[in-house]
């Protein structure tokens, strides 16, 4: 196989045309055109369904992009560090993040990693849902609980585990009664909470009052007294320590984990690598009183 053509093919998929990947590498789009031709000569397949405005991958020029795309830019990311003498991590790190972690801890770990590895430039998106790796050009995502997928590689970073708070002001009602509750999003909440008190398994009915999207809003309803809530130990561990709040129980079920995910390759670009480094130095043990001692510090 032509590794030109290819290369010229993964330019014209990445920028998603002839004529934005000929602006973008200062070449002829004929030229571009006619190695596009030729490489769906060698292997007898189309790779581009041409049309009169818009181009479209086929099914097997999408496959040859996901999985030929992160080599190519791994191929010249390691000639660019052997010719500059070294392998210090530089150019462009994508990082998707979930909301929580982004709110209290991502910004302050952003700015770490850029004041020791100031020729990458790092760029972080926030959202929760599971964004595609590949397909959206990330190179590491960050995920609670992730589904597994046999596309991707990580490591669980940081553990975490939920527990029932409420302001000293709110009296817990009696176990018939339900208690006022603040919960994240329109589907959370149900009928009751199974909690581990220190003298056994309790459980709490609770009347949704507040419907929030972020758990840090959460977390200042329920410090406005407004009802209990289910949060994140790190989140709350201040507040409690304070008298802020007060603990309920723990919530019964699986505990967070946080992982980084990365597309499962055998060579790791050094700036994915130097980031996993920056989280180990953050959380070495991974315990959520390092995550509630690095959002107090």
């Amino acid at each position: 196989m032509d590794l030109l053509a290819l290369a010229d093919f993964n330019l014209v998929a990445r920028h998603g045309g002839f004529g934005r990947a000929a602006r973008a590498a200062g070449r002829p789009k004929a030229t571009l055109s006619r190695r596009v031709a030729e490489l769906e000569a060698a292997l007898d397949l189309r790779l581009i369904e041409r049309g009169a405005r818009t181009l479209k991958l086929t099914e097997e020029g999408r496959a040859l992009f996901e999985r030929t795309g992160a080599l190519l830019t791994e191929l010249d990311e390691t000639a660019a560090e052997i010719a500059s003498g070294g392998d210090r991590p530089r150019g462009r790190l994508r990082i998707s993040a979930p909301l929580l972690f982004s709110q209290t801890a991502m910004g302050k770990l952003a700015a770490g990693f850029a004041l020791k590895y100031p020729e990458v430039r790092l760029e972080v998106t926030t959202e929760d849902r599971t964004v595609d790796l590949i397909e959206e050009g990330y190179d590491l995502a960050i995920r609670v609980n992730p589904d597994p997928d046999e596309r991707l590689v990580g490591r669980c970073f940081l553990r975490d585990r939920l527990v029932v708070v409420a302001s000293p002001k709110l009296i817990r009602p009696a176990k018939h009664l339900a208690v006022a509750a603040v919960v994240r999003g329109a589907g959370d909440g149900g009928a009751a909470w199974n909690v581990m008190t220190p003298t056994g398994k309790s459980r709490i009915a609770v009347e949704p009052v507040l419907h929030l999207s972020s758990l840090v809003m959460v977390r200042d309803a329920v410090r406005a007294g407004i009802g209990a809530a289910r949060l994140p130990i790190s989140l709350v561990s201040h507040d409690l320590a304070a008298g802020r709040l007060v603990p309920w129980g723990d919530v019964e079920g699986p505990e967070i984990t946080l992982w980084t995910l990365y597309p499962s390759r055998r060579l790791l670009s050094a700036r994915v690598s130097a980031f996993l480094d920056h989280l180990k130095g953050a959380f070495p043990e991974g315990k959520p009183e390092e995550l509630a001692a690095y959002l107090g510090a």
